[in-house]
């Protein structure tokens, strides 16, 4: 990558050649280093440079920038961050018989940090690519479920490591019954994937959760939203309520028998 400097006394950034930059990368991109350099929402950070130190699958970049802090004091500052797309995830659910349906795959990444053999327990997901969020999602889990999705839900969109990397993950539900399995799921064999579909009971997920065996973030979030306040949780709610109406019908009956 070679660099061709801006005019002296110019307040422009150096300007860069090479691929990803003004020529294709191998994925076909350029001015992978213009992203970042137009925010302005935030008055107390002005973008002066980003580099583009690699560009693979995804991209990494170095943006420099100069912050103004809580007392008014200015600084410049440096982040890396890692582009890798949005993506989105969704838990599949059968309220009547109680279960949830995930997958099983190898991940390098956990496995080189620590996991016993790197096969993680995981929500179905994916990357976005070119698609919107709900699209992405009924793509991903026909691929890796086998599930021809109805109604999907939205539950929330969050950053997942908002220290390097830029991924907005986009959290969705839907519920299943076996009917709705119409292919053996597994995901894209031509894209390297050997994906394991897993059906637990609920609660045994969360036992799972609890023990460790399920490690994964999207996963556990996913998790505890469905016994807090999604499907299991509205069980719940439901029958404490049912018990309320029977517990007043039956003081009632007390009170004037």
């Amino acid at each position: 990558m070679s660099r061709v400097s801006a005019d002296a006394g110019a307040d422009r950034p150096t300007i860069r050649r090479g691929p990803g930059l003004d020529l294709p990368d191998a994925r076909g991109r350029t001015g992978l280093d213009r992203v970042g350099r137009e925010l302005s929402g935030n008055p107390d950070v002005v973008v002066r440079d980003v580099e583009l130190l690699a560009a693979g699958w995804h991209v990494l970049r170095r943006t420099t920038f100069d912050y103004r802090d809580s007392r008014g004091e200015w600084s410049t500052q440096q982040r890396e961050t890692y582009d890798r797309g949005n993506g989105a995830t969704i838990l599949l659910y059968d309220a009547d018989r109680r279960t949830v349906l995930l997958t099983r795959q190898f991940r390098f990444p956990v496995y080189v940090n620590g996991h016993p053999d790197g096969n993680l327990v995981e929500t179905a997901a994916g990357l976005l690519d070119a698609d919107d969020p709900v699209t992405a999602i009924r793509r991903e889990t026909a691929e890796e479920l086998g599930v021809t999705l109805h109604d999907v839900e939205h539950v929330f969109d969050i950053w997942m490591s908002p220290g390097s990397v830029t991924e907005r993950l986009h959290f969705y539900a839907a519920a299943y019954s076996p009917s709705d399995r119409t292919a053996a799921g597994g995901g894209v064999r031509s894209e390297g994937e050997d994906i394991e579909v897993l059906e637990l009971d609920f609660d045994d997920a969360l036992r799972r959760v609890a023990d460790g065996e399920i490690a994964d973030a999207k996963t556990v979030l996913l998790l505890q939203w469905a016994a807090l306040s999604g499907p299991f949780g509205r069980q719940a709610s439901g029958a404490g309520s049912r018990v309320d109406h029977r517990d007043a019908e039956a003081a009632e009956v007390v009170e004037h028998g």
